[in-house]
């Protein structure tokens, strides 16, 4: 049982780091975050992850794979995309200062 704690509590680790690396700005998917963390395919991890840390981590950055908002308050997560100067429309990301939306002028 002890390897299994010790595995869960690696993974929690190694995602915080991914998503406390993000810069402000950036914007990123949940299945990225699990991806560059080591953890391909368990998107799902990394929104059990941000539900529940009790490590203050820039949840609004991570967004579905489709760019939409997903975040348990939405308006929310939108005023702070707007204030790190990332543009959404209809509850979807369509562009942002770095990441997988950057859009080049």
């Amino acid at each position: 049982m002890s390897d299994d704690v010790d595995e869960r509590a690696e993974r929690e680790r190694r995602i915080i780091d991914v998503l406390m690396a993000l810069e402000e700005g950036e914007v990123t998917t949940y299945g990225d975050v699990a991806e560059v963390a080591g953890y391909p395919k368990l998107s799902r991890l990394v929104g059990r992850i941000l539900a529940t840390t009790d490590v203050e981590v820039p949840w609004w950055r991570v967004v579905n794979a489709t760019g939409h908002l997903r975040a348990n308050d939405t308006k929310l997560q939108q005023q702070l995309l707007a204030e790190e100067d990332v543009l959404v429309k209809n509850g979807r990301v369509v562009s942002a200062p770095v990441g997988r939306w950057f859009r080049p002028d």
